[in-house]
């Protein structure tokens, strides 16, 4: 394959197109703010939000949406989970059925609750059924962008897509695994996040391993239990998609969501905390939209329901850990 458009220019979506660009003679890069477009296309760096890793030559940067898609064959959607629907539908018009689709966005749509992948058949079904892919797994952008070797995950009920995108992706220090179950996938890749602002919170409180290991372990637990009444696969949570990309954002210190956490944990308002970050924490409205989805399902999320409660209706961090441990016991 040798054309791959990719549509979302923040950390994620920046560092996807470094590590990927050896394996495409073009690789062209949408960015949504004009003027940083602008300067990446002459300084060759992304100054916002990767500042440190410079862009291969093959890379072009682009603000014009439509013309980034045009006859690529591979898109792919790393854009915030509440923009992708506008996103695919203005794609629309220069979309075409031998075009692979691989969404690298974590996140559910508010008020559909739709995972992003039911969001891309939504709009383009009406004119060809796509071809897509979800693409997810333990990753920092700025470890990727510096080269770092990372395993990550292309999931698709499409074999053959799943294999193609696994051989055109994976190079020297990025390794896909493929796997069919989609929507395991992108429950265990949005609901980690909430997990993550969890155990920033515990962390801003000053608690220690013990209870990290705990909340990471019961964490698991409750995203299985959603993403199986969803239609998912519990072993799914057990591999890089699940536990791996858990772990990884409940402990890193370059997660955003952890960071909301944390700061929560140290007393700070939810409004200043987003107020102050330039990179979307896509946790915080995956909170909303989970528990939206386990009332759907009849799954109980009891840490997920306390964050929710601190995030939206201002409950104190400590209060909402009193009551998730005073909860009334039961098997594990």
């Amino acid at each position: 394959m040798k054309d791959l458009a990719v549509i979302g220019g923040g950390s994620w979506g920046t560092a996807l197109a470094i590590v990927l660009a050896p394996r495409f003679e073009r690789v062209r890069l949408w960015v949504y703010e004009q003027d940083l477009a602008e300067r990446m296309r002459t300084t060759r760096r992304n100054d916002i939000y990767l500042a440190d890793n410079a862009l291969p030559m093959n890379i072009e940067v682009l603000s014009d949406l439509q013309a980034t898609a045009v006859g690529a064959e591979v898109l792919l959607g790393v854009m915030p989970s509440h923009h992708a629907r506008k996103i695919y539908s203005q794609l629309l018009p220069v979309l075409h059925p031998d075009m692979l689709f691989v969404s690298a966005t974590k996140g559910l749509e508010n008020g559909s609750l739709a995972r992003i992948s039911e969001v891309i058949h939504e709009e383009i079904a009406p004119r060809f059924a796509p071809r897509i892919g979800v693409l997810s797994g333990p990753t920092f952008a700025k470890e990727v962008a510096r080269r770092e070797p990372a395993a990550i995950v292309i999931a698709s009920q499409d074999a053959e897509l799943a294999k193609t995108v696994q051989h055109a992706f994976s190079g020297p220090t990025l390794r896909l695994y493929t796997n069919s179950d989609p929507i395991g996938v992108e429950i265990g890749a949005s609901l980690k996040n909430v997990i993550a602002i969890a155990a920033g919170v515990c962390a801003g409180l000053g608690l220690g391993a013990n209870t990290m290991a705990a909340l990471i372990t019961r964490g698991l637990a409750e995203i299985t239990r959603l993403a199986v009444a969803a239609g998912g696969e519990s072993r799914t949570m057990a591999g890089l998609a699940g536990l791996g990309d858990l772990v990884l954002t409940c402990n890193g210190e370059l997660s955003r969501n952890r960071t909301v956490g944390y700061q929560l944990g140290q007393g700070g308002k939810l409004e200043e905390i987003l107020g102050g970050m330039r990179m979307v924490a896509e946790g915080v409205q995956t909170t909303y939209a989970a528990m939206d989805l386990s009332a759907r399902l009849g799954v109980e999320l009891p840490i997920t329901r306390q964050m929710y409660a601190i995030l939206r209706e201002g409950k104190s961090p400590r209060e909402g850990l009193h009551d998730l441990m005073d909860r009334s016991l039961k098997e594990e």
